[in-house]
C-alpha cells in the first residue's frame, strides 16, 4: 500500500501573485523516503512550485499545495508519481522531476494515471516515459509492427526505440537487432572518408551505440555485436537482404531518399518489428532531393499495421533550454513562412 495520504483541507487566502483557488495537503509516512521526494534543501519542491505555479510547503511529513485547482491538481499528481517511484526503489533526480512535472501538466488520458504508464524494462532497469509524446510512443512500440517517430531533437525517438528493442531481444521475442541510420548526409558518400569501411561510419552510428550501452552492460553489447545478435550497419548494407525476426531500427531518417526510404521498408521479414525515426526540420540532403521521410509519411499513414507518433517541443526531456531553442526556430520560420505568402499575395495582385 502505498504511504501517502491527502488531508482534506479548507481554501485559504493565498499570496496575490497566485490565484485564489484551493489548498489540498498530503501525507506521507516514510520518512526514510521523505527527504528524497523533497531533494537537498527542498529543490524538489521549489522546482514543483516555479514550474506549476503554485505555493508548496512542507511541515514535518505533510506537504501543503496552495493555488489554482488544476495547478494543484497536477502539482499533486507529480507528488504522487515521485512517491510511487521511491517506493519502488527507483531514483529521483532533477530529470524525474522534471518528467513528472511534463506528464501531470499535460492533458493526459484519464484512464492513464501516472502509476500506470508505460515501461519498457531492461537488466538495467525500467525505462519510463517522461512525457505524454513519449507514452503514446512507448504504447505504440509494444503494439505496432511499424512505427515512424517524427519530432525535433531530444525527444527520447532513437534512445526509446532501442529500449524496446533490447528488452525484446532479452525476453526472447526477436532473435537479433539491427539499427541502421544514413553513414553519411546527402547520398552516404563513404569513398570521400579517410579509413577503412568500420572507420568511416562508426562516427555517424555512434549515438546507437551510446544507446545500446545505457541498456545493457558493456560485456554484452561487446559479445551480441561480435555473434551477429546485434547489428549496427549504415543505410546502404540492407539492400537485397531480407530481415526476419528482427528488430530494425532506421534514425535519421530524414535524410534518405524515397527511393532509399522503399527499399529500407522493404527488407521487412516475418516476425520483424520497424521503427523509423526523423526530425523534418533538419533535413541535409541535397537541395531538390525530397526526404524519404516525408515522402513515406504521405504515402503510408493511415495504412493498417503503421502508427505514426509525432513529437513536440513539450515532449524534450533534453535540457529545458532546447525546448526554447526548437520554439524560437519554429517561430523564425512560421514568420519566414508569412513573409513569403505575403510578398507572393503582393506580386499576385500587381499582375
Amino acid at each position: 500500500m502505498s504511504q501517502f495520504a491527502t488531508v482534506p483541507t479548507v481554501p485559504a487566502p493565498l499570496p496575490q501573485e497566485i490565484p485564489r483557488g484551493i489548498s489540498v495537503t498530503l501525507e506521507f509516512h516514510d520518512n526514510t523516503l521523505l527527504p528524497l521526494l523533497l531533494g537537498d534543501h527542498d529543490r524538489h519542491l521549489a522546482r514543483i512550485e516555479q514550474a506549476l505555479g503554485v505555493r508548496v510547503s512542507c511541515r514535518g511529513n505533510r506537504v501543503a499545495i496552495a493555488g489554482e485547482k488544476a495547478r494543484v491538481e497536477a502539482a499533486q499528481a507529480a507528488l504522487e508519481g515521485l512517491w510511487r517511484r521511491l517506493e519502488r526503489g527507483e531514483s529521483v533526480g532533477r530529470a524525474e522531476v522534471d518528467a513528472a512535472i511534463r506528464l501531470a501538466d499535460a492533458e493526459t488520458d484519464p484512464r492513464l494515471p501516472l502509476s500506470d504508464l508505460p515501461a519498457i524494462r531492461t537488466r538495467r532497469g525500467a525505462v519510463g516515459p517522461r512525457s505524454t509524446g513519449q507514452t503514446a510512443y512507448m504504447e505504440a512500440l509494444a503494439r505496432a509492427e511499424m512505427v515512424f517517430a517524427v519530432g525535433p531533437a531530444g525527444t527520447g525517438k532513437t534512445y526509446l526505440a532501442v529500449a524496446q528493442a533490447v528488452a525484446m531481444l532479452l525476453e526472447g521475442k526477436v532473435d537479433r537487432i539491427v539499427l541502421s541510420r544514413p553513414a553519411v548526409e546527402a547520398g552516404e558518400r563513404l569513398g570521400f572518408l579517410p579509413g577503412d569501411m568500420k572507420e568511416k561510419v562508426d562516427p555517424y552510428l555512434r549515438p546507437l551505440y551510446d544507446a545500446l550501452h545505457d541498456m545493457m552492460p558493456a560485456e554484452q553489447v561487446i559479445r551480441r555485436l561480435g555473434n551477429g545478435e546485434i547489428e549496427v550497419a549504415p543505410l546502404a548494407f540492407m539492400r537485397g537482404r531480407t530481415l526476419a525476426h528482427a528488430y530494425v531500427i532506421l534514425d535519421e531518417a530524414q535524410n534518405t531518399t524515397a527511393v532509399q526510404m522503399k527499399m529500407f521498408l522493404t527488407r521487412m521479414g516475418e516476425g520483424t518489428r520497424m521503427v523509423i525515426t526523423g526530425d523534418l526540420s533538419q533535413v541535409d540532403l541535397p537541395p531538390g532531393v525530397p526526404s524519404g521521410l516525408r515522402d513515406a509519411l504521405e504515402t503510408l499513414e493511415g495504412v493498417a499495421g503503421i502508427q505514426v507518433v509525432r513529437f513536440g517541443s513539450r515532449d524534450i526531456v533534453r535540457h529545458p533550454l532546447v525546448a526554447r531553442i526548437v520554439d524560437a526556430y519554429d517561430q523564425r520560420e512560421a514568420a519566414a513562412g508569412e513573409t513569403r505568402r505575403e510578398r507572393a499575395r503582393a506580386q499576385g495582385g500587381r499582375g
